[in-house]
């Protein structure tokens, strides 16, 4: 019985505590990794890939951090929207995500698979190859990162 008075007496000290206490305490912000899976036939890979930058663009707007990586048949976007010809409807969305700063990753091995890896290595730069030739998933939930799959 004594214990649990003590106990009680030491909890009331700290919600009094608290109670006067004025400082904020900062709440960290998430981080998101979006992965765009979904490729270029259809309205409904065009709808993915739009939705994947306006996801992107409005979470680092918000002060999230945000990493893009285009996989699968998502390097088919990467590709399209580094042709300097590109008639892309989705491009002047791309061009204004590209202004927020948000890293883009691009699967290496996926590249290869759909055919637009020449393309990207002369125009786009390094593809990424972390984990059997894809990037690795891991390194960004290890990171805090949130997965968001289109």
């Amino acid at each position: 019985m004594r214990k649990a008075i003590v106990v009680l007496a030491l909890l009331a000290v700290g919600v009094v505590a608290m109670a006067g206490c004025t400082c904020q305490q900062s709440v960290p912000k998430s981080r998101f990794a979006i992965i765009l899976q979904a490729g270029k036939k259809g309205s409904d890979g065009t709808a993915r890939a739009l939705h994947a930058l306006l996801y992107a663009t409005e979470l680092r707007d918000k002060g999230y951090e945000v990493v893009l990586i285009f996989d699968g048949a998502g390097t088919q976007w990467a590709e399209e929207f580094s042709k300097p010809d590109s008639d892309s409807k989705l491009l002047p969305h791309y061009k204004a995500f590209a202004g927020t700063g948000v890293e883009q990753i691009i699967c290496d091995y996926c590249a290869g698979a759909f055919g637009v890896k020449e393309n990207l290595q002369e125009r786009q730069g390094p593809l990424v190859s972390e984990y059997k030739g894809h990037p690795s998933i891991a390194k960004w939930v290890d990171q805090g990162y949130q997965l968001v799959v289109l």
